[in-house]
């Protein structure tokens, strides 16, 4: 039977990215950046968010790739966000059905039709990526925001230094830690995300996985687990200092939600580890499972 260090182990190698993933998000970039060429005017485009940051989980949804535009489409950024987000969408429901394309408030997402089965596999397909149009703003740049209607400073390499060194500050687990809380926050069980965006997550554990690597998955989760439902209503500002609070998203009844889930999942962790030390290791297993989702292993 596995321990629960192997476990936790073996749960965190199972939402890394492997190859044939990362294979399928370069052609899906390539397809969507090859056909959106030939309806803007774009200067480079490169994938981004968690997915480059190496703090996505599984299933592989909402990528981001941002649409750097050339000079020559200066003309969107004297308009209101609502008009490249629209011109954009046009222009994947040309290509993707509008079944399958949903304008957003910063980006528009592109749906392919992947389905993840019971365990979350997909076949190592991505389900849908998120396009992202930009323009350089010096050393880094501006994206439309609709409901905020203007265009807002954001510097993705900034994000993912910051999570580099996060990482490597915290005994090179601090990536794998966000990646299974980002899994447990998908879970449907909760219906609706208790942290949303999920990046929030990200900004947290920037501040909150501090003082080094403490060796033990089930502790540093009973932990996690406690301290967002802590500080879930606090002021959680852009990490690069650019855009508006990332805390933004959620409102108060919000935040209260997600602060009584965390709150039961820590209660749901404190049992697990009962279980533990009461040597019934094969329940505690089954506790896990239940609180984060199937891809935490049984054996």
């Amino acid at each position: 039977m596995l321990s629960i260090d192997e476990a936790f182990r073996k749960f965190k190698s199972r939402l890394e990215l492997n190859d044939k993933e990362q294979s399928n998000a370069s052609a899906r970039q390539t397809e969507v950046r090859d056909y959106l060429n030939t309806k803007f005017a774009i200067d480079r485009s490169f994938l981004t968010g968690s997915y480059a940051r190496w703090t996505k989980t599984k299933p592989l949804k909402d990528i981001d790739i941002f649409f750097v535009l050339k000079t020559s489409e200066d003309h969107y950024r004297k308009s209101a966000p609502s008009v490249i987000l629209s011109d954009f969408h046009k222009a994947l429901v040309e290509k993707y059905g509008d079944s399958n394309v949903k304008k957003q408030n910063r980006s528009i997402n592109v749906n392919f039709g992947v389905k993840a089965d019971a365990d979350d596999n997909t076949d190592y397909r991505i389900i849908s990526v998120d396009v992202v149009p930009a323009f350089t703003s010096g050393n880094d740049y501006e994206i439309p925001d609709d409901e905020l209607g203007r265009w807002i400073k954001t510097n993705p390499e900034t994000h993912a230094s910051k999570a580099v060194a996060a990482h490597q500050a915290y005994g090179n687990e601090w990536k794998g830690l966000v990646r299974m809380m980002k899994y447990w926050n998908n879970n449907p069980k909760h219906g609706e995300k208790p942290i949303k965006p999920s990046f929030l997550i990200e900004i947290m554990a920037l501040d909150i996985l501090y003082g080094g690597w403490g060796g033990q998955f089930d502790r540093e989760f009973q932990s996690f687990f406690a301290t967002l439902a802590d500080r879930i209503h606090d002021r959680w500002p852009d990490p690069a200092g650019l855009g508006p609070d990332v805390s933004n998203g959620m409102d108060a009844a919000r935040k209260d939600r997600a602060k009584q889930l965390l709150k039961a999942a820590e209660r749901e962790a404190s049992n697990a580890i009962a279980l533990t030390r009461s040597g019934r290791n094969g329940e505690a297993l089954k506790a896990w499972r239940a609180l984060f989702g199937p891809k935490f292993p049984l054996s």
